[in-house]
């Protein structure tokens, strides 16, 4: 199946075969926009070597190399896998923010901010709930 296929299969699943396929939790936060509470996140303070996936789709997003500590209670990443995640113009909550998400599925992942360190001075701020990690490969 040609990356086209998987992402077209993905963006055709309904509302309800999303919530077959996701806990409660994971479903309000990655489908419909929600945000898990700050600093309760299981990869909030965790620091393997390996890289993060989407969770509904399984598309590469962050490399663990690219996460840091910023003390906002999300995991935080300072670059991110292009190729699959979109921006998006986020003007809810009487603010202007901009969210991201991924581009093979429309997860809703969580915002971008300018306020990142370098070398590329952005803060990707991302609930722990819509990413899978897989640890890197021992070399041998």
């Amino acid at each position: 199946m040609s990356d086209d296929q998987k992402t077209s299969q993905f963006k055709a699943l309904t509302d309800e075969q999303w919530k077959e396929r996701l806990s409660e939790e994971v479903y309000q936060i990655v489908r419909k926009k929600g945000t898990e509470r700050a600093f309760t996140g299981r990869y909030e303070k965790f620091y393997e070597a390996g890289s993060y996936f989407c969770v509904c789709c399984g598309a590469h997003l962050f490399d663990s190399s690219t996460k840091y500590n910023s003390g906002s209670g999300w995991p935080s990443f300072y670059d991110a896998d292009k190729q699959n995640i979109k921006e998006v113009v986020d003007n809810s909550w009487m603010m202007r923010r901009v969210e991201i998400v991924c581009d093979q599925c429309e997860a809703h992942l969580g915002h971008v901010f300018p306020d990142g360190p370098k070398p590329t001075g952005v803060r990707y701020c991302v609930n722990s709930a819509s990413l899978d990690f897989k640890p890197e490969e021992p070399t041998s």
